[in-house]
């Protein structure tokens, strides 16, 4: 079993996940993210500081807003709110965090479409968090034929490895 299989089991083992970045805009991988988590018996929080509630569900402006200590958070954002998140995640002493990125693990890949920042990898890491810098639980979670193919993908591209 790979590193990355195994910090993917940690993270599924979790029982309440935070998502950051659900919309009401549009359908998103965020989105599909927490109604995966949901069906399969986790106890999600949405977090979007604009929205009020996701899916019937309260929505929560931030993690620290969250009424119970989450086990883990996923992230489907910009970088530049995953150092947010990060840092509420020190704070509240969150262990499990996974940053989306649609292409792997494999740093510099699809920069434009990545939720993953070095800097908030480093602040994981320097704070004894689990970090799951890049891919999507959706590969993992019971996929769907278009996830698992992906992950076939970047795996045989080694887009998958983690140092």
């Amino acid at each position: 079993m790979s590193k990355l299989d195994n910090m993917v089991r940690d993270f599924l083992a979790q029982k309440k996940i935070a998502i950051v970045g659900v919309s009401d805009k549009r359908e998103t991988g965020c989105n599909l993210n927490y109604k995966k988590f949901k069906e399969n018996g986790y106890r999600v929080f949405a977090v979007n500081p604009r929205i009020d509630s996701f899916e019937g569900d309260t929505c929560y402006p931030s993690l620290t807003s969250i009424p119970e200590t989450v086990d883990a958070v996923f992230i489907l954002a910009s970088p530049k709110v995953t150092e947010q998140i990060v840092s509420q995640c020190v704070e509240l002493g969150v262990k499990h965090v996974w940053m989306h990125c649609m292409m792997g693990t494999k740093p510099g890949l699809a920069a434009g479409m990545t939720s993953v920042s070095q800097s908030a990898v480093d602040v994981c890491k320097a704070n004894g968090i689990a970090i799951i810098p890049g891919s999507c639980p959706n590969q993992f979670l019971q996929p769907d034929f278009g996830h698992k193919m992906m992950r076939g993908l970047w795996r045989m591209f080694g887009f998958m490895s983690m140092n």
